[in-house]
């Protein structure tokens, strides 16, 4: 193995690897082998991971500016870089959880938390920790072959939670949510919407209903004259 993937030695060594498993596995095999390769390769993993620790890579994260799989020539990003060191550190679910709800704000160390949760937390530990962000309007630049485009912090947890490919990576397959609902293992989920849709449906009610009432008052009238119109011509053909 080269020297500049001995940092990942251990995690990338199937026949010695021994640490924790995850869902049986190394945690490694998470990522497919040729984007190890990609990711191992790039001067980013090289130069940047090499050594990092929780702490220090939260450093790394803060600074990042965009979040993607690969690009150009399938260069691995930053972002699935450090993707593949949380695999390699497998941090203490507290730190995870302070990662994605940091509380300086910091974005991109938000979506790295989210995307190395989808990967590793269990189905209701997934939809727990990822559904709140949903109502996280920030946005973020993602990096694709064709050059940046914008999106938002809730659509990209959206895509985690329904997509089973995201930023050049397969995801296992996710329960889907109503599944998990009726085995009782998660609650029914209430939109933070609910109340505007529900404001907005009332309003629509009360205008339909008012529509309904003007038809029916033009109706009466419309009759009305009708009537009056017909008993005239009654009582002048009577005279």
């Amino acid at each position: 193995m080269s020297g500049h993937k001995a940092d990942a030695k251990a995690l990338l060594d199937d026949r010695g690897y021994s640490g924790p498993l995850i869902r049986g596995e190394n945690p490694a095999n998470l990522i497919e082998k040729p984007l190890q390769d990609r990711i191992t390769e790039t001067y980013y993993w090289k130069e940047q991971c090499f050594a990092l620790n929780e702490a220090s890579l939260c450093d790394r994260a803060v600074d990042m500016n965009f979040i993607g799989g690969t690009y150009g020539q399938q260069k691995a990003s930053p972002f699935l870089c450090l993707v593949f060191k949380l695999l390699q550190l497998q941090p203490e679910r507290e730190i995870v959880l302070y990662y994605l709800h940091n509380e300086e704000g910091f974005k991109y160390l938000t979506a790295l938390a989210a995307f190395y949760i989808r990967l590793t937390f269990e189905p209701v530990e997934i939809y727990k920790a990822l559904e709140p962000l949903l109502s996280d309007y920030r946005k973020l630049r993602r990096r694709r072959n064709d050059g940046f485009m914008i999106t938002h912090m809730d659509q990209f947890i959206d895509d985690l939670l329904t997509k089973d490919r995201m930023c050049g990576t397969t995801l296992w397959k996710l329960p889907k949510r109503q599944l998990l609902e009726d085995l009782e293992l998660l609650d029914e989920r209430v939109s933070p919407l609910a109340d505007e849709i529900e404001a907005i449906d009332n309003e629509n009610d009360d205008a339909r209903e008012g529509d309904e009432s003007r038809e029916g008052s033009d109706y009466e009238r419309r009759n009305g004259a009708n009537g009056r119109s017909r008993s005239r011509s009654r009582s002048s053909e009577g005279r």
